[in-house]
């Protein structure tokens, strides 16, 4: 990779982990679902008039929200409403080997043994995790964003089939057919959504546009960007920064704490995704004088 894309993928694994932070302080007064509604709602309205969406791919784009965004949201933050935004981080890891697997499964990559053998640690890590007394109330919301995670790796590849289309354009095609799936699902699962809105405070809106333009507009933009540049398993070592970020982030903004059982679950899956990522460079051989 490109040094410039070095820095592009750590600042969207940044943005990223913060976004955990901001989303969880904004859910104190925002239902999930309806945060992430006016979430795609600022990015569309942001992004439509200077980037159009490739409505040729209109089938494919529909699908694609329906799954990398609409429902892979309202999963994984109906989940970090109920648990730590750090806890969520972590657990949102196995993003990572769930995106291997289907890589292997669909577009043929090949896993080597270490790979296979950072999958089952990573797994194992995210066992620890869910086995922690402290959530065995709060199960489902661990579950959640573990099914969040899933869908998110399967819509990255509905997204690398379609090939390098730009990610301004794409994200903004993302966010068109989001923003009503969202609004529908809100909708029917949650409730009053006109006195949220009235009522907001200046933080919650900040936290709106944060979602909107910096984690979703610019963020998700480059990342489409690299996905069509990079094969998914050259960018996707780069998330390992999220969970850091989301971790110092919830204890120094949320006064969040890490469990030692959480801690050592999420330094294994951690780990177990560096041993998927991180691969081997050799330095070529030299020809003879």
């Amino acid at each position: 990779m490109k040094p410039v894309d070095v820095l592009l993928a750590i600042a969207v694994a940044a943005i990223w982990g913060m976004g955990f932070i901001v989303a969880k302080a904004a859910m104190s007064h925002f239902s999930p679902i309806l945060l992430m509604a006016l979430r795609f709602t600022l990015t569309a309205l942001c992004l439509i008039w200077f980037f159009r969406p490739p409505w040729h791919l209109f089938r494919q784009l529909f699908w694609i929200s329906l799954i990398s965004a609409a429902l892979q949201y309202s999963l994984t933050f109906n989940g970090v409403r109920g648990i730590d935004a750090s806890t969520a981080a972590l657990l949102v890891q196995l993003e990572v080997p769930f995106g291997l697997l289907l890589a292997w499964l669909v577009l043929g990559d090949r896993i080597s043994l270490r790979q296979a053998l950072g999958i089952c640690i990573a797994f194992g890590g995210a066992l620890l995790i869910i086995g922690e007394p402290r959530l065995r109330g709060d199960l489902i919301y661990a579950f959640m964003v573990i099914a969040g995670a899933f869908t998110w790796a399967v819509g990255q590849i509905m997204i690398k089939q379609l090939g390098n289309l730009g990610g301004f354009r794409l994200i903004s095609g993302v966010a068109v057919f989001a923003t009503p799936q969202l609004y529908i699902a809100s909708l029917l699962l949650e409730n009053d959504h006109l006195h949220q809105i009235r009522t907001a405070s200046v933080d919650a809106w900040g936290a709106v546009i944060y979602l909107g333009l910096v984690m979703t507009a610019l963020a998700y933009a480059i990342w489409y960007h690299l996905l069509g540049r990079y094969s998914v398993n050259q960018v996707m070592p780069f998330l390992l920064l999220l969970p850091v970020t989301s971790v110092f982030g919830g204890i120094f903004f949320l006064g969040e704490s890490l469990t030692l059982k959480i801690a050592l679950g999420g330094c294994l899956a951690i780990f177990g995704v560096a041993m998927i990522t991180i691969q081997r460079f050799r330095l070529p051989a030299r020809r003879p004088v």
